[in-house]
């Protein structure tokens, strides 16, 4: 009796064991995609930083074009206000 028991237990045991082992396994395979998911929000934010950094370059550009519109139409005399 005692040793159906024992094998009982050990059976469970290597149960347990084969079962954390696929788990330790799912969980690497996780964490190899949790990487791949972060390296690409990381270059989604540099792009969108990028993004933000052009369009204040832009408009930097198209309000010293205003002002310089502004000038010469002053000089011309041929402000429409």
């Amino acid at each position: 009796m005692t040793e159906n028991v024992e094998n009982l237990i050990l059976e469970h045991l290597r149960h347990i064991r084969r079962r954390v082992d696929e788990i330790a396994e799912d969980m690497k395979d996780v964490k190899q995609r949790l990487h791949i998911l972060e390296d690409g929000q990381t270059i989604t934010r540099r792009e969108v930083l990028l993004n933000e950094e052009t369009s204040s370059r832009q408009q930097i550009s198209i309000d010293r074009i205003l002002n310089r519109l502004e000038r010469v139409e002053r000089r011309l005399d041929i402000i429409n206000e």
